[in-house]
């Protein structure tokens, strides 16, 4: 145990006080009892700050902390691309996808693909992400804040595992995406200051005796040259996760699409925004979150490399396995911090954990049970919600030592899987969006190929990239798609979007957000080249 009682005291108030607040914020008025839209989309009165931090609340989880800390320690801010070509997907999404969900005021994913494609694209897709979410997302996440809780505490995994499992279903089930959404507020401060302490401890111990968290900076930029580079070359290590100039110009914009524009957890609380400039103010401050977060999880992974080369610190778990190093950084923190920063860790798992048990369970219930039970009350859909939240978390609890523990990198990992959908997915979205001509038969010859393909080409040419693969992927669906649905009767009418009733319009302060973000993730690429 390396939890003194201060932190344990630190701990208990934090968890305390967010199941407190969920329940208050999940309370209804006497006589008002949760409907679909109360449960699911938190009744569509999201504000912007809400959105902007559930949204960095649900995407910043165990994967990501121990995950890129790992890849820090491994590879450097080359892993970084993950955080920052990200913010500017957000933007793309806050312009020109979000006025065309909202105008359709739709649920979930799946139903907007209803409402273009038919029935059949709606059963598959929701199919895939029920699955995916489940197996690999809520595994992964599980597995590695396990990970984390079980270096501190010495507890065993699984016992680690389903505390953080119980802990995220009971303060979200009551309420839904609300309690959800308003407790991220606090999740992210929590996040960013606990981020920031061990960011500064780790940056003081690299520069011993000269003292200051900017020294330590100085001296691993200096003594660390290859890590502070965003562009590897093709003798680098790690080029078969991110192959230099590709990790800009291939894949990884799919994955970016895949996961800030129709990802049902993710893209959830947009669609529970007061109105379309809530949304879009709501990601724009996304996206500036996102430009931070590379600060508390890279940098103190390369920080630890130079502890450990410079004798600090036993490097020997951390060669053994880099995932290891978001647990080790902790033990580094002094008692208080530490139980902040262990906080910090909690508030970001159970976050992103309470956020996809109630995607899953959106579209589960709206877009597979209700087509089947179509006549039942509101009531009923919000208790089958929660039953399918108590069920999928206790499948993923199940699932994660053999899904993920036998692999060298989480974060890589869930990658790679989610590679294997994303380019199907962006293609009948984008294509669903933007060309009528695009039918049914188009879309399901997307999604099909975007399995077969990443298959024929994972185990025929292993050598590949896998973000060049997913590229190769993406570019051989769309030729496929649009063949596929030449070739066959057009859609119906009233199935393609119709572009010249949207507006696509932004504030002057969506804007100036939006251009900020964009001069600042062009000038830290330029210094990192």
């Amino acid at each position: 145990m390396t939890l003194a009682t201060t932190d344990l005291i630190i701990i208990a108030v934090y968890a305390a006080g967010l199941f407190g607040i969920a329940f208050w914020v999940s309370r209804e008025k006497s006589g008002h009892a949760k409907n679909t839209e109360d449960y699911f989309l938190a009744g569509r009165a999201l504000p912007w700050w809400a959105i902007g931090a559930s949204l960095i609340a649900s995407n910043i989880s165990a994967e990501q902390i121990i995950g890129q800390s790992g890849q820090g320690y491994a590879v450097g801010m080359a892993i970084a691309a993950y955080e920052w070509q990200a913010a500017i997907v957000l933007i793309i999404v806050a312009k020109w996808f979000l006025p065309i969900f909202l105008k359709h005021k739709i649920y979930t994913m799946p139903q907007f693909l209803d409402a273009r494609y038919g029935s059949g694209v709606r059963i598959t897709t929701s199919i895939y992400w029920i699955i995916l979410y489940t197996a690999v997302n809520l595994t992964t996440v599980l597995w590695l804040g396990g990970l984390a809780v079980v270096s501190l505490t010495g507890l065993p995994i699984f016992t680690a595992m389903a505390l953080l499992a119980g802990f995220a279903f009971l303060y979200s089930v009551y309420g839904g995406l609300k309690a959800v959404a308003l407790t991220d507020i606090i999740q992210v401060v929590i996040l960013i200051v606990g981020g920031l302490f061990i960011t500064w401890v780790a940056l003081d111990l690299v520069s011993g005796e000269e003292g200051g968290a900017l020294a330590g900076f100085a001296r691993i930029y200096e003594a660390l040259p290859g890590h502070f580079t965003m562009i590897l070359d093709e003798q680098h290590p790690a080029y078969g996760d991110l192959p230099g100039i590709w990790t800009l110009l291939g894949g990884l914009w799919v994955l970016h699409f895949s996961y800030w524009g129709f990802n049902q957890y993710i893209i959830q609380r947009a669609l529970g925004a007061e109105n379309l400039n809530e949304a879009q103010k709501g990601l724009a401050f996304a996206a500036f979150l996102k430009l931070l977060i590379p600060l508390i999880v890279v940098i103190p992974g390369i920080a630890m490399l130079q502890l450990a080369s410079q004798g600090t610190i036993d490097g020997t778990a951390l060669a053994a396995k880099s995932d290891n190093t978001y647990g080790e950084l902790i033990k580094l923190a002094p008692v208080g911090v530490r139980g902040l920063v262990f906080a910090a860790l909690i508030a970001a798992i159970v976050s992103s954990l309470a956020s996809m048990m109630n995607s899953i369970s959106t579209i589960f219930t709206m877009d597979l049970y209700r087509s089947w039970q179509a006549d039942r009350r509101d009531e009923h859909y919000v208790l089958v919600g929660r039953i399918t939240a108590f069920t999928v978390m206790l499948i993923a609890l199940l699932l994660a030592r053999p899904f993920i523990g036998g692999f060298e990198s989480g974060f890589q990992t869930v990658q790679e899987y989610s590679g294997f959908v994303a380019p199907g997915i962006v293609i009948v979205f984008l294509m669903g969006f933007f060309w009528k001509r695009m039918n049914a038969a188009g879309a399901f010859t997307a999604l099909l190929a975007s399995i077969a393909l990443n298959l024929a080409l994972k185990f025929g040419a292993p050598d590949i990239p896998f973000i060049i693969r997913v590229w190769i992927v993406f570019m051989g669906c769309l030729a496929l798609a649009v063949v596929a649905s030449l070739a066959t009767a057009p859609p119906e009418d009233g199935q393609p979007v119709q572009l010249g009733k949207m507006q696509f319009s932004t504030q002057a302060l969506f804007n100036g957000l939006a251009l900020s973000v964009v001069t600042l993730l062009v000038g830290f690429y330029i210094i990192l080249w």
